[in-house]
């Protein structure tokens, strides 16, 4: 027969509670199991308090009852067998169990009966009783390790989805402040694009009511009706309203009529290197590669002076600290059809290029540069170079523009010139040059060089200032304002407007308190980068001028700045020669 120790037991003694009241039948059931090699341990009870404590420690394997016992059935055994120890095998082993109390038995909880006729079979039922109850809590053990998994993997699900919902509702948060950033930096793309458009506009409404205001002072001289004084009083009332609307508004006027000559472009890039120079600094290396037997262009010869100036300018910006300047000619056969708008057509064509070492442009920011008001640069600050500018004069000129740019190493932009042919260029118009000393009267009248981009706004400016007593100069753009200088810098006085094309004020007074350090400066202009003015030397708040601004005012300014000073007598090689003070703006 099977030994009844399982592998679990670890070769202990099987222990059985025994409840039977009969020293033979005890005798009898012992022989029975040991015959069968079966390893126990009894524990023999009579009484239903014994039988209870016992129950109630809940130390053995299985529970072998007597059905029936003085005073203490077995019905009631198994009942207190069930209530202290429910896991316990219980088997009734007795001669008088019939078969409809058996049944009633298992009905109870009993494992299962034997009656004392078949003894044999007590060792195979035991064991089977034992495997059931083991099985069984087993079984009871994988539900129990189930339900625990369970509830451990609803809690895991529970905290994974809290996660989920906490990394969803930091997703959601995101996505809300993106799109209120998104939103916010449309808003400003919207208002710079305003701020870019109105600027242009207020700089014009600006000398529009620098024109009305001066010529309501000069009407007012011819007046005497106290009517017509009135309705003068008026309009300069709405025209210094109209000054205060457009006060906060940038003006970056670049629109000019195109005379094109034939222009030689080497000489033109020679000449403008020590201008180059002073508006690039020191730390800014210039380097000209010019091509002999360059093919003259049919330009405008103020223009691609300016064009030129502002693409350096520009480069300027690009390099942060330092870096080289490289300005090329060339002579350029195009065959293919251009790629893009702003590139030429097939033909010939003489080339300059203005490249830097600077940043080079992104391609999100290289797609837009050529559209108007479009720039980078902070409101008020730099030169205002607008590649629309030098697009519009390249194509209205008959070329075209090409932009080569790596981000981080730099940029070149590509101006092609319709070539021109030889005989033209023989007539090429070049500017006179103009001693100074022939074309100034030495007389004690202060010489003023008004700069301004509006010719009704300069003719104000000039007409006070020479009916003060001035000796006025006048010049359309920052550029040739350089120029007249170069021809003449006996110059007291310049009268600067702030925002022009090509130069603004501030850079045309950088290079003027470089090379000419004896002149002073004056701002007239509706908006100044009083940051910038602050830069140059003399450039405070006491050499500004508001437009539109009174003649009364204007005048009182040049005077302040312009007082009489005593004459002095210079002595150079021994011959003396007379001066004014270097404070009067005459050496």
């Amino acid at each position: 027969m099977t030994d009844a120790t399982a592998p679990e037991d670890g070769g202990a003694p099987l222990r059985i509670l025994l409840l039977e009241d009969s020293d033979l039948d005890t005798e009898l059931l012992c022989a029975i199991l040991e015959d069968a090699q079966l390893s126990i341990a009894i524990d023999r009870v009579i009484t239903r308090d014994a039988f209870t404590t016992a129950t109630a420690q809940g130390r053995h394997d299985i529970i072998l009852a007597d059905y029936v016992l003085p005073a203490f059935d077995g019905m009631s055994a198994l009942a207190t067998a069930r209530q202290n120890c429910p896991e316990i095998p219980f088997v009734f082993v007795s001669g008088t169990l019939g078969e409809d109390v058996a049944v009633e038995a298992l009905k109870h909880g009993a494992t299962d009966y034997v009656t004392k006729q078949r003894l044999d079979r007590l060792p195979r039922v035991i064991l089977r009783a034992l495997s059931e109850a083991r099985a069984h809590l087993r079984r009871r053990a994988a539900e129990q390790a189930l339900r625990d998994l369970n509830e451990s993997l609803e809690q895991r699900v529970a905290e994974r989805t809290r996660e989920l919902a906490q990394a969803n509702a930091a997703l959601q948060h995101q996505i809300a402040e993106r799109e209120r950033i998104e939103d916010a930096l449309r808003q400003a793309q919207r208002l710079e694009a305003v701020g870019q458009l109105t600027s242009g506009v207020a700089h014009d409404f600006n000398n529009l009511l620098t024109v009305i205001a001066g010529n309501i002072e000069f009407l007012e001289r011819a007046v005497s009706d106290e009517r017509s004084k009135r309705r003068l009083d008026m309009m300069r009332g709405a025209a210094e309203r109209g000054a205060r609307l457009t006060a906060q508004l940038l003006a970056f006027s670049r629109r000019q009529k195109l005379a094109p000559v034939p222009v030689r472009l080497n000489e033109t890039v020679a000449s403008m290197r020590d201008l180059l120079q002073s508006s690039m600094g020191g730390s800014i290396r210039i380097e000209m590669t010019l091509q002999p037997d360059l093919w003259p262009a049919l330009v405008d010869a103020t223009q691609i002076e300016l064009i030129i100036l502002n693409l350096a300018i520009n480069a300027r910006d690009a390099m942060a600290v330092g870096g080289c300047l490289t300005i090329e000619t060339a002579n350029v056969q195009l065959d293919a059809e251009p790629s893009r708008p702003e590139e030429p057509s097939p033909g010939d064509y003489a080339m300059v290029a203005v490249s830097d070492t600077g940043t080079g442009i992104p391609p999100e920011v290289l797609a837009r540069v050529f559209e108007p008001f479009f720039t980078t640069k902070e409101v008020g600050k730099g030169s205002g170079l607008g590649l629309a500018q030098v697009y519009g004069f390249a194509k209205q000129s008959g070329g075209g523009v090409r932009i080569d740019t790596t981000p981080g190493e730099g940029t070149s932009v590509r101006v092609y010139l319709p070539r021109v042919a030889a005989e033209a260029a023989a007539h090429e118009v070049r500017p006179a040059e103009i001693d100074c000393a022939e074309s100034r009267d030495p007389g004690d009248k202060r010489v003023v060089l008004v700069v301004d981009d509006d010719s009704a706004v300069r003719d104000i400016t000039t007409t006070r200032l020479g009916e003060a007593g001035y000796a006025i100069r006048e010049a359309g753009s920052g550029l040739a304002a350089i120029q007249a200088l170069e021809s003449d810098a006996c110059v007291d006085l310049a009268v600067l407007d702030f925002a022009m094309p090509g130069m603004n004020g501030v850079e045309v007074a950088t290079v003027i308190r470089s090379r000419w350090p004896q002149i002073q400066i004056l701002f007239v202009t509706g908006y100044a980068d009083h940051t910038a003015l602050s830069r140059i030397e003399g450039g405070g708040e006491d050499r500004v001028v508001q437009k539109p601004f009174r003649g009364e005012d204007l005048e009182r300014k040049v005077a302040s700045i312009l007082e009489p000073r005593p004459r002095l007598t210079l002595v150079s090689g021994g011959a003396e020669a007379p001066a004014r003070a270097a404070g009067t703006g005459r050496g």
